[in-house]
């Protein structure tokens, strides 16, 4: 449960529900990949995509935090064989935070269906989910974080642990943009990536429903804080800190001090609160992605993030007991990458 059903505000449409962001290095540049509307919610009348919603790619080029470049979707109701057609635009310079810029359309398509347009590749429409994580686990993870407890596995079997998503289904939306698209003024070529999923309000203007950077901050911070969830899905990554870091140095201080783990929990915590926040995926633009102990450099498909995100907030080795041999639908080496159905 990397960002599924996450919140209130994002239970009420599952087709603005998004589960996962994924930064990568494709066949012919950079790949973008978010996912939404999980089947683990059930049968909806319309899956899809919203169309009257915009799915959104935000891009940082200058390490501010602030998105300099934004590719946006937005799709039109289903036909009568489920297809959706789409356009997305991009949105450069100081409009790109600006959710009524128009920008300028560069491509057009419909789902399940693969688009080119100036060297990018797009694809978008229904695939397997390729995240896995036992789901005992994660609730006693989210209770402790939030008690300020250990986690308890007195009655947890890790032998018996099962993938809850394995077998499931997503819509994903995959962008493969040319390197030469991405040109960061960074030392290093680093750029920083987050999505939002946001909603047209009868008023004219957008409501943020998901918001997603990182991995498993949900389900760490705001699986049994449903006020925190809606929040952490509003606003924008550069106030992260300054609104929410207080509340999770709190929770993993005293996480921290029931696993005896660290001299001083709240230093431990104030560190680990400025690698969650502000919450954006960065990534070395041409480099093997990989989100794991050593670094958060973008993330692919197959990186173990729940083990990553719930040892590191706990300072304690934790492993959610199955790993990407229990996906069933694997991602695919070609594009669009993710799992067929």
């Amino acid at each position: 449960m990397s960002h599924h059903l996450d919140s209130p505000i994002a239970r009420q449409d599952v087709r603005l529900d998004t589960t996962d962001l994924y930064v990568f290095p494709g066949e012919s540049g950079t790949v973008f990949a978010v996912n939404v509307c999980h089947s683990l919610a059930g049968d909806i009348p319309t899956p899809g995509f919203h169309p009257e919603g915009m799915y959104e790619f935000k891009i940082d080029l200058d390490g501010d935090d602030v998105e300099d470049v934004t590719y946006r979707f937005v799709f039109d109701e289903r036909d009568s064989e489920g297809a959706q057609a789409y356009q997305l635009h991009r949105v450069a310079g100081a409009k790109a935070v600006d959710p009524n810029a128009p920008g300028a359309v560069i491509a057009e398509g419909v789902t399940g269906r693969e688009a080119q347009a100036s060297g990018r590749r797009i694809w978008a429409g229904k695939a397997g989910d390729p995240f896995w994580i036992d789901p005992d686990l994660l609730h006693q993870a989210g209770h402790a974080v939030h008690d300020g407890t250990k986690i308890d596995l007195s009655a947890w079997d890790e032998s018996k642990a099962e993938n809850v998503f394995a077998g499931h289904t997503v819509y994903s939306i995959v962008l493969e943009l040319p390197d030469t698209d991405l040109v960061s003024t960074s030392a290093d070529g680093t750029i920083g990536v987050w999505a939002v999923a946001t909603l047209a309000t009868d008023s004219g203007g957008w409501r943020s429903i998901n918001r997603i950077g990182l991995p498993m901050i949900h389900p760490l911070f705001a699986q049994y804080d449903d006020d925190l969830g809606d929040r952490l899905n509003a606003g924008i990554p550069s106030e992260d800190y300054s609104i929410y870091s207080d509340a999770v140095i709190e929770r993993i201080a005293a996480i921290v001090e029931a696993y005896g783990t660290a001299q001083d929990p709240r230093a431990y915590a104030e560190r680990v609160a400025h690698r969650f926040f502000p919450n954006i995926l960065h990534y070395r633009v041409g480099t093997p992605a990989a989100f794991d102990f050593l670094e958060w450099n973008g993330r692919t498909m197959t990186d173990n993030a729940a083990d990553v995100m719930f040892s590191i907030a706990t300072n304690h080795p934790v492993t959610t007991g199955v790993g990407k041999e229990s996906v069933t639908r694997k991602p695919r080496a070609t594009f669009p990458y993710v799992p067929a159905v």
